[in-house]
């Protein structure tokens, strides 16, 4: 088990440097961060005083590599457009997604599971055929369709909602949270639906289908012929056996959501680390847009190591193998 977890997390190694290589790479071709830092007034002494500054002026696999080295230390440069370290402005806003990220997965695997299960064991019901209708609004609009829709009816002609921001937020020190206030939890509502609904339909429909495949297999026959309860062979053997693909898609939905916020940020102004990549695209901010998609990169090998972990957990097929 410890030489298994010691190889995925070599893969993941491999996978980041790869990934901050394109990063770095593809930024490089988004524009001249000198541009949008000098005024019109600038002399071509002056352009050239900041590029030397920057480290502009070096080979690229000198900027690269010193790029990398700097970013294992969390140290991600300056930003080109606020002149502070990157890793700081990255930290106010991290909260701010990752509070959303989390109340929209909570949001999408206990409904999407729980819908799942309860339209595969009644999907002759008047019910859970509404549900599924109603799904496929969940995974045919786009996501900032589905903010517009909710702002327009849940914020301009209700007014139950705030449409916008985060509201008031406490400051715990390293952490700041709008989830201890009035303000704060209104304002997450819209947004979390938002981000999530999209993942809850996909969860639903997929525990649906593999559910149903568990329930027509032969061992659901034979623990009928020995007397178990519908209860015990839905729960305790075709659901547990439902969960191995469903954490697979679960995993990735997880960092698709965190990766997708920067839509929704951008719909509600969430002061996440997705609206401040869009501020740094339009800025040519080239230290902020690499650690994003740095950030982004952990979160999804991070992810993917854990469903590699839960894996072997879930199924003992697995376990046996190794």
């Amino acid at each position: 088990m410890f030489a298994y977890i010691l190889r995925r997390i070599l893969q993941s190694v491999l996978v980041l440097l790869a990934v901050g290589l394109v990063a770095f790479a593809m930024f490089r071709f988004v524009g001249d961060p000198i541009d949008s830092m000098l005024g019109q007034e600038r002399t071509v002494e002056d352009i050239e005083r900041l590029r030397e500054r920057l480290g502009l002026n070096d080979p690229f696999p000198v900027q690269y590599f010193d790029f990398m080295a700097r970013a294992v230390q969390g140290d991600f440069g300056i930003s080109y457009r606020q002149a502070r370290p990157v890793a700081d402005i990255i930290a106010e806003r991290l909260p701010a997604t990752l509070e959303l990220a989390l109340i929209s997965g909570v949001f999408a695997i206990a409904l999407g599971i729980g819908l799942g299960i309860y339209t595969a064991i009644n999907r002759r019901g008047v019910l859970a055929n509404a549900i599924m209708s109603a799904s496929l609004i969940g995974v045919s609009l786009p996501t900032f369709l589905i903010g517009i829709l909710l702002i327009y009816v849940f914020g301009v002609q209700l007014r139950w909602l705030p449409t916008f921001g985060r509201g008031e937020v406490v400051d715990l020190g390293w952490w700041t949270t709008g989830l201890l206030t009035v303000s704060g939890l209104k304002s997450l509502i819209l947004p979390a639906i938002t981000l999530g609904l999209y993942q809850m339909t996909l969860i639903m429909r997929l525990v649906r289908s593999e559910m149903l495949e568990q329930l027509r297999a032969d061992y659901v026959r034979f623990a009928r012929a020995r007397g178990l309860s519908e209860r015990a062979i839905r729960l305790r053997h075709a659901l547990k056996n439902t969960l191995v693909p469903v954490i697979t898609v679960t995993g990735l939905q997880l960092g698709s959501i965190i990766a997708f916020a920067i839509i929704t940020e951008t719909v509600f102004q969430w002061p996440g680390v997705g609206l401040l990549f869009i501020n740094a695209v339009q800025f040519v901010d080239i230290p902020v847009m690499a650690a994003y998609l740095m950030f982004i990169s952990v979160m999804f090998v991070g992810i993917n190591l854990v469903v590699d972990l839960l894996y072997v957990r879930v199924d003992p097929r697995l376990r046996a193998e190794r």
